[in-house]
């Protein structure tokens, strides 16, 4: 992770995000993210529930997070996310920008889009054992329903942080853990 935190820091400081854009929103985006980023790597909480889900797990597993520095949802699932697979050595988890890797998102598509962050488990053989993403199914329901009112994306964007701070990462939590159980 702080790898991943460090080549965003040096991608701000020439002005630039991940990604082709790099707009002053997304310069903007990117920044916050960082934050949101760090602070839930410092302050977010692991589930008891979700802590023994993964101490359980005992045998090699891949996993890949597709993901952009200016995605707020990346900035409130990611961190999560690292903490958990840093819970098992079983866990290999590799970073990878999304518009660098098309071809791999393409697989993962959300609604037809290319939603992130998303997040792939592959056992050692290369099987799906399951995916993630872009966002907690609560948020994802309000989110989907913010879009069919035509809210506009700045309006929805505070929504989302809301509920992102709100959640406390929880959501996040209890997926992957079910889906964990289920693999």
């Amino acid at each position: 992770m702080k790898t991943y935190i460090d080549m965003i820091q040096s991608l701000l400081e020439e002005n630039k995000t991940t990604g082709n854009n790099h707009s002053e929103d997304m310069l903007h985006y990117t920044t916050m993210n960082v934050k949101r980023l760090e602070r839930w790597l410092t302050k977010g909480k692991l589930l008891d529930e979700t802590v023994a889900a993964v101490k359980e797990i005992n045998t090699k597993q891949h996993w890949t997070i597709l993901t952009e520095a200016w995605c707020g949802d990346a900035a409130h699932s990611i961190g999560f996310i690292q903490k958990i697979a840093d819970l098992n050595e079983h866990i290999n988890l590799e970073w990878k920008l999304r518009d660098e890797n098309l071809d791999l998102m393409d697989q993962f598509l959300t609604n037809g889009g290319r939603s992130i962050p998303k997040l792939i488990a592959k056992d050692a053989n290369g099987n799906d054992l399951f995916h993630w993403g872009p966002r907690p199914s609560h948020i994802q329901t309000i989110y989907l329903d913010l879009r069919a009112k035509e809210v506009p994306y700045s309006e929805i964007s505070i929504e989302l942080q809301k509920l992102y701070n709100k959640d406390k990462g929880v959501s996040i939590q209890q997926e992957i853990t079910d889906l964990i159980k289920g693999a």
